[in-house]
């Protein structure tokens, strides 16, 4: 597994050895022992599935109690991944990093606790697996505006032909947002 920074140095990058042949492809997705010796030492508590159609933007979410790491991948399809930095104690507060991540790629991007997470649906369906390292809090979650002007994701897809959940549309403002220290 080759791990390496993003833009936001505490995002990172994971890219597996792929092995292909004639019956198709096989990669590993976790292995606890390369991952604590590349210096990513996490317990992971619980492991999550979303499958969305094409121009479903999910985020910006994050949790104030109970924070979460996130471990996250497309098993099928492509979506632009985004991690945005919601510390407003980082000099690199309200910025954010976009991947794209496939299933045929097999990258997964590491987003810490402190950050907040979204993606946008690039091909007609993808499926979303992600690693959390603590479990969800109701009281804990919050959301962004997805298209809040101040972070400018350029996002691949207009404000009409987005398709949002209410909770994803009433997302607050980074400005006014309730987020890390």
């Amino acid at each position: 597994m080759n791990i390496a920074p993003t833009a936001l140095p505490e995002v990172l990058l994971l890219t597996p050895h792929i092995f292909q042949d004639a019956r198709g492809a096989f990669w590993e997705t976790w292995n606890q022992r390369s991952m604590q010796q590349a210096g990513l030492d996490r317990v992971f508590v619980q492991d999550n599935f979303s499958l969305s159609k094409k121009s479903v933007v999910r985020g910006i979410h994050y949790q104030v109690i109970q924070p979460q790491g996130k471990l996250v991948r497309v098993t099928h399809g492509a979506v632009l991944d985004v991690a945005v930095d919601l510390r407003r104690s980082s000099p690199r507060f309200g910025q954010y990093v976009a991947v794209e991540l496939t299933g045929e790629n097999g990258q997964m991007l590491w987003i810490p606790e402190g950050f907040g997470h979204g993606f946008v649906v690039l091909s007609d369906v993808a499926g979303f697996a992600y690693k959390v390292t603590d479990f969800y809090s109701r009281e804990g979650e919050r959301t962004i505006l997805w298209n809040d002007p101040d972070i400018a994701i350029p996002w691949p897809v207009d404000a009409q032909a987005a398709i949002v959940s209410d909770k994803d549309a009433k997302g607050a403002l980074l400005a006014t947002a309730e987020v890390f220290a």
